[in-house]
């Protein structure tokens, strides 16, 4: 028999703000992403991986006197960031391309020589599974650095049966491994690849491939929860793009479209039409693919990282999505081409400088409506009785710090579900009253 640690309820407690975000469990439109509900004096209690209670500390006190004690030192508790998108599992980086766009090539003429997603899948199909896998592991524990405890993960740099499959396989054991979160999304059509390019009807039979081939398999395989198509001139029409997300629907899958990224194609418009869980990107979005998110309930995920790094001078038309009445979500769009950070506090800080979104804005489309955005406005994104106690600690006093100290990393600790996510060193030193000890054997 050997004595273990059993960690059963926590209480926080001592923290400078609570930043609740708490309200009905879906996404926030228009006005109401202006609310995030910021408390003082107060202590979250946490019992079975989820919020229990919100009060005073001298009420809660009594009341789980047996609980953990996690000191917060006059720091603000937030709900764990959710990034809920990113291309996270890849091979090698792409720098090159950061040098030949600051000489004047833009996306899509890198795309055309064979950079771009052509690049990544080439060496992406060289590398094992493990090999993958050791390389996206580093990149997760950077990822939670940041505050981050439910991450999005597409595939679609395989664009072959067995490379699609391998990469959702990593995902899969990515989310076994890691304490965090993962949510996986299939990506089969991010591109076109090259071998479907030339000759009659090869780019039908990679649509074939897709929706009659690797689409059961991805299905049967169970880890997916969503299928994602590059809606965008150049890439899939919204014809094909309805076709692949309609026998995705029909096999089970949740809805989102990459769209309207650099043209304003009628991706946003088709996501509303579809109502996918949501339509990202979006800094080409037209004034009817606004107005037609703003009357649906798809959740325009923006990714400002992304224009910043691709030295673009428009970004997504947050104000306009926002005074419309539409849910906006912020994400990291992490991948090794057009945005390779794992920073998420810093898509808060080009929301609030780039965007021209409120700070409260910002931090609901990290919270709240990045859980929508994934179908878990439920479960996640609140620090609310009965939500999974997902929380992320901050060194700063205010949260109106945490867009102001840009590229900081200000995280001191998450839990997910009551359990330590990301623990920094010196997050042992927030825990005054330590459980008891519990032997089992």
């Amino acid at each position: 028999m050997r004595n273990e640690r059993k960690l059963k309820d926590l209480l926080f407690v001592n923290a400078a703000q609570v930043i609740t975000c708490a309200g009905p469990p879906r996404a926030r439109k228009g006005v109401e992403m202006c609310d995030v509900g910021i408390l003082r004096h107060t202590a979250v209690a946490v019992s079975d991986g989820r919020i229990a209670a919100i009060g005073a500390t001298r009420d809660l006190e009594p009341a789980y006197e047996t609980a953990e004690v996690v000191d917060c030192r006059g720091f603000v508790l937030t709900p764990g960031l959710v990034d809920s998108h990113t291309h996270a599992v890849f091979g090698k980086a792409r720098f090159e391309e950061h040098e030949q766009r600051a000489a004047g090539l833009d996306y899509m003429e890198i795309a055309s020589r064979g950079g771009g997603i052509h690049a990544s899948v080439r060496d992406f199909r060289d590398r094992g599974e493990q090999e993958l896998y050791d390389l996206a592991a580093p990149r997760i524990r950077d990822l939670m650095s940041y505050g981050t405890t439910t991450l999005e993960i597409k595939s679609g740099y395989g664009l072959s049966v067995e490379d699609e499959l391998k990469a959702l396989r990593v995902i899969g054991r990515l989310a076994e491994h890691f304490p965090l979160r993962i949510v996986a999304t299939w990506m089969g059509a991010h591109e076109i690849p090259h071998d479907y390019r030339t000759g009659d009807g090869r780019r039908a039979e990679y649509l074939d491939m897709l929706t009659d081939e690797l689409l059961p398999r991805v299905v049967a395989q169970g880890i997916a929860r969503f299928a994602d198509v590059f809606c965008e001139p150049g890439v899939f029409t919204i014809d094909e793009t309805r076709r692949i997300l309609q026998a995705a629907r029909r096999a089970g899958l949740g809805l989102k479209l990459h769209a309207d990224e650099l043209k304003p194609g009628g991706g946003a418009e088709l996501a509303a039409e579809l109502n996918a869980t949501s339509a990202d990107h979006l800094a080409a979005i037209s004034e009817k693919g606004v107005a037609a998110l703003a009357g649906s309930d798809t959740v325009a995920t923006l990714l400002p990282g992304t224009m910043l790094f691709l030295g673009k001078a428009k970004q997504a038309p947050a104000r306009a999505l926002i005074d419309a009445g539409a849910a906006v979500a912020l994400a990291t769009d992490f991948n090794p081409g057009t945005s390779p950070t794992v920073n998420f506090p810093l898509m808060l800080t080009l929301g609030v400088s780039q965007l021209r979104m409120s700070m409260a804005e910002a931090l609901t489309a990290v919270t709240v409506n990045g859980a929508a955005a994934l179908g878990l406005a439920g479960e996640t994104g609140q620090i609310a009785p009965g939500f999974s106690a997902d929380l992320a600690l901050f060194a700063i006093g205010d949260v109106r710090e945490l867009p102001y100290w840009y590229g900081a990393r200000l995280c001191v600790g998450t839990w997910r579900a009551g359990a330590p996510c990301h623990p920094y060193e010196n997050l042992g030193n927030l825990i005054v009253r330590p459980p008891e000890v519990v032997p089992t054997g």
